[in-house]
């Protein structure tokens, strides 16, 4: 087994483990890498061909207990569990991960590494609670314009009836006040039920999108520079063109109007592979960043800034991002947000494979 090439062992062997989400490495009796699944090239930022042949040691550093956890696995075939094991590696920042070391036989491999990231569960955690709290916060948002849509009419319909009874144009005055309220409460209250309509998708063009969004910016904001940084090799995405132009748009004018008309907003498109969605491994995914170089989202609402209502700017609706996640979510992805003075980053990952998640290879 000493002998054997890393290169020679059939990928097909380990196809299998490349649908896992965690990391999973495969080494040999001698602690050599002989697999490296996606989720692990993306944990460590290392691709399979560089690492092959290479010692588990150098990938995981010097931790102690790995290290005693391998050799005991290859010398008594004992399994190993660990919780917060930290990992370091040369200019690279600790990680903490909860580890599964399992001694295996299969196509010259000895030792089956699994490896997940804590704050990722955690974070998995946390978007599970958020989003069941933002969908009943939602549905009772929803329930309320419908509730408060009625009345709006018929008080805008009275003040219209009221308006024509009276001479005195200083009174008009009131009544105007009246009907332009009742206005803006119902274009609120549209907004609200706007993102409760029917999707209608269609194969788009994510780049197309962006450019509208940009024509949209400057136009709107004349000084305000948007830069672009695209993969121009993205194929095509299925989704709603209007709901992806308004998602992003409101991000863009968000960021704008924060800047106070001055500043810049790059647009950035990449390919993510091999990511988890709403519990849903996709081969394919599309990562857009907007990122601007404002002053930040102030830290007493960054924590809620996708929940109705919140704004963090005088005048705010606080609907803009509240919709957006709803467009986003609607196309089986996900929205974040890191965010510190001169640097504001949304991240949106959608999936690029018509919206079908992987299936298992099993028989």
């Amino acid at each position: 087994m000493n002998n054997v090439d890393p290169s020679s062992i059939p990928a097909a062997s380990f196809a299998g483990l490349d649908l896992l989400s965690s990391a999973v490495i495969l080494s040999d009796d001698r602690q050599l890498i002989r697999h490296v699944n996606p989720a692990a090239e993306n944990l460590f930022g290392i691709s399979q061909r560089a690492w092959l042949g290479l010692s588990l040691s150098q990938l995981l550093g010097p931790s102690k207990v790995l290290a005693a956890a391998l050799d005991n696995a290859l010398k008594n075939n004992w399994s190993y569990t660990g919780h917060n094991v930290e990992v370091t590696r040369a200019e690279q920042p600790a990680m903490h991960l909860d580890c599964t070391v399992t001694p295996i036989e299969s196509a010259g491999a000895r030792l089956l590494l699994e490896l997940r990231p804590i704050d990722h569960q955690l974070r998995a955690a946390r978007e599970e609670r958020e989003a069941v709290q933002q969908q009943a916060t939602r549905e009772l948002i929803r329930n309320l314009a419908h509730e408060i849509k009625n009345p709006l009419g018929g008080i805008r319909g009275s003040a219209q009836l009221l308006e024509r009874e009276l001479s005195n144009p200083s009174l008009r005055e009131y009544t105007q006040v009246i009907i332009s309220e009742s206005d803006r409460l119902q274009g609120l209250m549209q907004r609200l039920l706007s993102s409760h309509r029917t999707m209608q998708p269609a194969q788009v063009n994510i780049h197309e999108i962006l450019e509208r969004v940009r024509k949209l910016i400057h136009a709107e904001f004349a000084s305000v520079r948007v830069q672009r940084d695209y993969d121009t090799s993205l194929p095509d995405l299925t989704g709603d063109r209007e709901q992806l132009i308004q998602a992003i748009l409101n991000i863009a004018r968000n960021a704008a109007q924060a800047m106070q008309g001055e500043g810049e907003i790059v647009f950035r498109t990449r390919a993510a592979r091999k990511v988890t969605l709403a519990k849903k491994r996709y081969p394919l995914a599309l990562e857009l960043q907007v990122i601007d170089n404002g002053p930040g989202i102030p830290e007493a609402i960054r924590d809620k800034i996708f929940y109705p209502l919140v704004s963090g700017r005088e005048g705010g609706s606080g609907l803009g991002l509240t919709l957006t996640q709803s467009f986003v979510q609607q196309h089986h992805g996900t929205i974040e947000v890191e965010s510190r003075p001169a640097r504001t980053c949304f991240r949106i990952l959608m999936p690029l494979t018509g919206g079908q998640p992987e299936k298992s290879k099993t028989q």
